[in-house]
């Protein structure tokens, strides 16, 4: 797996088309004022259509980091058809529904998983909350900040496309990590993902990780035809966090509801998210808040501060 924080002109990243963007945004939001405890990264994973093993590289990579010695918590995000769960077999008495609908906090409903991380299961079958209220989503804000300071990452699993609770997800993290497949459909459903968060909530910065590539070649190249298309039309930048290559294990560890990075530690597929694990943690985070909605940073800033962007 070739991953590095900026592979610069080899992989066409656009960082200077952000910063030229930044320049002409005439709000810039004030950097964090840390009044104590910790600040958990979140990072929201996402794909512009289903089918490119999302969910299966928010297990992995999750495993991963908690090998890493971070302290990590999956958010199942794909609140009418949460499936974290059941890819590691695990049968939760509680959900996310729960927590919106105010019968449970969410520490009540976080469960333990593989290799320590932990989990915050979404209920399944149930349109209710497949597009949030803004109370919901507040609740669910302020749930998260009691949080804060028992984490190091918490990382989303959004549901698949462009609805309005992949909208609020991506939003209100920190990082958005786009995982793409060597499909054209893949290709065209990840601009239009790009594209929306750009254009109408200006979000600028995206991390891209290829998976399911043949070799380390095509997941480059997949990459370049991502980049090539949205340096054309957007004024974003694009990270390339490298590839996952298709392995048979990967799935034989789905089939056996486990996470392959614990099943077959070893293989080329677990490296490849150890790998991956390494470079989220060494790539530096710019604590910034993007907006009046951004999980975790409310209680960094003054009233004031806030005032500023809103």
């Amino acid at each position: 797996m070739n991953v590095s924080c900026n592979i610069g002109d080899q992989a066409d990243t656009l960082r200077l088309l952000a910063i030229a963007r930044n320049e002409q945004l005439h709000c810039t939001p004030p950097l964090l004022k840390k009044v104590g405890g910790a600040r958990a990264r979140v990072i929201s994973v996402s794909s512009g259509k289903g089918g490119v093993g999302k969910s299966s590289v928010v297990v992995n990579l999750a495993v991963a980091l908690a090998k890493e010695g971070q302290r990590v918590l999956v958010i199942d995000a794909d609140l009418g058809l949460g499936n974290i769960d059941m890819l590691l077999g695990m049968n939760p008495p509680h959900t996310l529904n729960d927590v919106f609908s105010g019968k449970k906090r969410l520490a009540d409903i976080i469960i333990d998983g593989p290799g320590g991380i932990r989990l915050a299961p979404a209920g399944s079958g149930v349109q209710r909350y497949t597009d949030l209220k803004r109370e919901e989503q507040l609740r669910l804000m302020d749930e998260l900040e009691t949080l804060d300071e028992e984490f190091d990452v918490l990382i989303i699993d959004n549901e698949s496309g462009i609805s309005k609770n992949v909208t609020y997800f991506n939003v209100a993290a920190q990082e958005i990590l786009l995982v793409v497949a060597p499909e054209p459909t893949s290709i065209t459903d990840s601009y239009a993902l790009i594209k929306l968060l750009a254009q109408y909530h200006d979000e600028g910065h995206f991390k891209v990780l290829v998976n399911m590539a043949r070799d380390d070649e095509e997941g480059l190249q997949v990459f370049r035809k991502l980049s090539q298309v949205v340096s054309r039309f957007l004024d974003v930048s694009l990270d390339y966090m490298g590839c996952v290559v298709r392995d048979e294990r990967l799935r034989e560890a789905v089939r056996r509801q486990r996470a392959v990075v614990e099943l077959y530690p070893r293989a080329a597929v677990s490296q490849s998210f150890a790998a991956l694990a390494r470079t989220m943690i060494e790539c530096p985070v710019e604590f910034r808040v993007k907006g009046n909605i951004q999980f975790l940073f409310r209680r960094y800033f003054e009233p004031n501060d806030m005032k500023r962007c809103v």
